[in-house]
C-alpha cells in the first residue's frame, strides 16, 4: 500500500490493509481469472440523479481489490452497468440476457424492483444479489439469495423515532406524517413497516396519517397542510430526492420549517439539498440508515474515498450515494476474498460467493467503516441482530453526524 499521511483514520485504514493481508492466498502470484458482475442501474428512471456516483464509487471499489488483493489472490473482478429504469418488467426483461452474456457470480443491485423481480429466480440461476439500500419487508423470508447489507428501512425508521422520542425528555410519542407511494413495492412495504411499528409501540411513534404521492411530485401544499393540521412533529419521507422537494417546498410555503423531515440515504440531505439550490435549504432536518454518513470529518470512510480518488482514478462526489457503492463493492469484493481463500482462484461460482456472506463476518474495519459489523444468517436477507445506525442532519449549513451506533430495536414482521 502505497505511503499516507499520517493520522488516526489513516491507522485504522492500515489497520484493514494489514487485516486484508491475512485473508489473501499466500504464495505466488497465480494466473489472472476474471469474474464478473453485473451492475443494475438506473440511469433514466426516478433516480437517475444519484445513479452516477453509486455505480463509479462501487466499480472503484473493485478496481483498488483487483490492484491490492485481487492481483495477489489470482483473481479480477469485472462489472457491467445495465439501466433497468428501476422497474421491475425491465428488471425481469433483462435478466435472462445479462446472465447468458456475462455468467455472474454476483449482483449488484439498486432497490426493490431488483429484489420483486429476481428474488424467486436467483435459487435457480445461483447467482446472489447485493443491495446497499436497506431490507425490505416482502423479502423477509429464509435462505434468501438477496443480501441487504441494511436492516429494512422500517427498522431504520423505528431506530430514529426510539432516539427521537428518547431526545424530547417526554412520554408523548412523536407523530408522524408519512409520505409514500404505491408506484414501488418498496415504498409501499416501508410505510407498511412503519406503521405496523407504531401500532405494536404507541408510546414510541403515533403516525397521524400516511399520504399517497405520483413518482415524481411538484406540489404537496395541501397534503402536508393536512398533515400539519393533524398535528404531525415529523415528516418521513423516504421515497426519492423529488419527493423530499416536493414536501420541504410545501412546508416553507406554509411557514413551518420547524417541522423535520426524516430521509434515508438515497434521497440524503445534501442529495435534497442540492435539488433545492444549497445545503442550508435542509436546515433542521434528519438522514437515517446503517452506513458512514459522508460528512467532511477524518473518517477511515473518506480516507477510503481519497484514496481510491487519487489512486484509482475515481471520479465521484463523495456522498451517501457513494458509499451505498462502496458498501456494494467492499461487502461482494470481501466475500470473493473468503470465497477465494476457501476454494482458490479457479472456477468460484456463485454458490461460492453466497456461501462466503453466509458463512465469513465481516467486522467494520474490513469496510474501513463504511459499514458496521456485519453477519449474515439464513434467517433473513439482512442481519438480524447487532445492527446499528447513524443519525446526521444540516446545523447552521454545515452537513454533520449528531448519533452514531444507534441500536435497531427488535420488529415483528408486517
Amino acid at each position: 500500500m502505497k505511503t499516507l499521511k499520517k493520522s488516526q483514520t489513516q491507522k485504522t485504514l492500515g489497520v484493514g490493509s494489514l487485516l486484508l493481508g491475512t485473508l489473501c492466498v499466500s504464495g505466488p502470484l497465480h494466473a489472472q481469472v476474471t469474474y464478473n458482475v453485473a451492475g443494475l442501474a438506473d440511469f433514466t428512471g426516478p433516480y437517475a440523479d444519484i445513479m452516477k456516483d453509486m455505480t463509479a464509487c462501487r466499480r472503484g471499489v473493485l478496481d483498488w481489490w483487483n490492484d491490492e488483493v485481487g492481483k495477489t489472490a489470482g483473481v479480477s473482478l469485472n462489472v457491467k452497468d445495465y439501466d433497468t429504469r428501476y422497474d421491475v418488467a425491465q428488471v425481469a426483461s433483462l435478466w435472462p440476457g445479462i446472465k447468458s452474456e456475462l455468467n455472474p457470480v454476483a449482483i449488484f443491485g439498486v432497490g426493490g424492483p431488483d429484489t420483486n423481480a429476481l428474488q424467486q429466480r436467483l435459487p435457480n440461476d445461483k447467482v446472489p444479489l447485493i443491495l446497499a439500500t436497506a431490507g425490505y419487508g416482502f423479502a423477509w423470508k429464509g435462505d434468501n439469495w438477496v443480501f441487504n447489507m441494511r436492516a429494512t428501512y422500517p427498522h431504520e425508521a423505528a431506530a430514529f423515532y426510539t432516539w427521537m422520542q428518547k431526545k424530547s425528555g417526554g412520554k408523548a410519542p412523536v407523530k408522524l406524517g408519512l409520505i409514500s407511494s404505491e408506484v414501488s413495492p418498496a415504498y409501499v412495504d416501508i410505510h407498511k413497516g412503519v406503521e405496523k411499528f407504531a401500532k405494536d409501540n404507541p408510546t414510541v411513534v403515533e403516525v397521524v396519517e400516511t399520504i399517497y404521492t405520483e413518482a415524481q411530485p411538484t406540489d404537496l401544499t395541501q397534503q402536508v397542510n393536512r398533515l400539519l393540521r393533524k398535528g404531525a412533529t415529523v415528516l418521513q419521507v423516504f421515497n426519492n430526492t423529488a419527493s423530499v422537494v416536493a414536501t420541504r417546498r410545501a412546508l416553507q410555503s406554509l411557514g413551518k420549517t420547524n417541522v423535520p423531515i426524516v430521509v434515508s440515504a438515497h434521497n440524503g440531505l445534501v442529495a435534497s439539498g442540492k435539488a433545492l439550490g444549497g445545503l442550508n435549504q435542509m436546515e433542521g432536518n434528519y438522514e437515517v440508515y446503517g452506513m458512514a454518513m459522508a460528512t467532511e470529518d477524518d473518517t477511515p470512510a473518506k480516507t477510503f474515498f481519497e484514496k481510491l480518488r487519487s489512486q484509482y482514478k475515481l471520479q465521484a462526489n463523495f456522498n451517501s450515494n457513494c458509499v451505498m457503492g462502496l458498501s456494494q463493492g467492499l461487502i461482494v469484493a470481501r466475500a470473493v476474498e473468503y470465497a477465494t481463500k476457501a476454494k482458490g482462484p479457479s472456477a468460484l461460482t456463485g454458490n461460492d460467493v453466497r456461501t462466503a456472506l453466509l458463512t465469513a463476518s465481516f467486522p467494520s474495519e474490513r469496510s474501513f467503516g463504511v459499514l458496521p459489523n456485519i453477519k449474515f444468517n439464513n434467517d433473513a436477507p439482512f442481519p438480524t441482530s447487532g445492527m446499528t445506525v447513524n443519525i446526521g442532519t444540516v446545523e447552521k449549513g454545515k452537513y454533520r453526524t449528531i448519533e452514531q451506533n444507534v441500536p435497531v430495536p427488535v420488529l415483528n414482521k408486517w
